[in-house]
C-alpha cells in the first residue's frame, strides 16, 4: 500500500513538473530560458515519473523478472540524467552560435557576447 502511494506522488510530481515545463514554453520571452524550462522541466519530470513505475514495479515483486524491468527502469534513469541536460546544452549552444542574441532588460549586460569576443581573439 505505501510503494503505491510513493509511486502514485512521484508520478503525479512529474506530471506538474512536465505541466510548468509547457508554461515556461509558452511564457518566456527568448530561445534560451524557453530552452532552460525544457530542459530542466524535461529532465526531472521524466525521472519523476520513471521513479514512480519503478517503485510501482517493485511492489510487485516476486521473482528476478520483475528485478530485471526495475533494473532497467533505473538505467533509463541513468540515461536521462546524462543525455537531457547535455543536449540541452547543446542545443542551446548552437543556437548562440547560430547567431540567437538573448534577451536582456535594460541596464543588463550580455556576458555571453564578452566570451564571444574573447573567444574571436584567440
Amino acid at each position: 500500500m505505501i510503494y503505491d502511494i510513493v509511486a502514485v506522488i512521484l508520478i503525479a510530481a512529474g506530471i506538474v513538473f512536465f505541466l510548468g515545463a509547457a508554461v515556461g514554453l509558452i511564457r518566456f520571452p527568448d530561445f534560451y530560458t524557453r530552452m532552460h524550462a525544457a530542459g530542466k522541466g524535461d529532465t526531472l519530470s521524466s525521472l519523476l515519473v520513471i521513479l514512480g513505475f519503478a517503485i510501482h514495479e517493485f511492489r510487485h515483486f516476486d521473482g528476478s523478472g520483475d528485478v530485471i524491468v526495475f533494473l532497467k527502469l533505473l538505467a533509463i534513469c541513468a540515461f536521462i540524467m546524462l543525455t537531457s541536460p547535455t543536449s540541452t546544452h547543446a542545443l542551446m549552444d548552437a543556437g548562440y552560435e547560430d547567431g540567437i542574441e538573448p534577451v536582456i532588460g535594460e541596464g543588463g549586460e550580455n556576458a555571453l557576447a564578452e566570451t564571444r569576443k574573447t573567444r574571436k581573439k584567440d
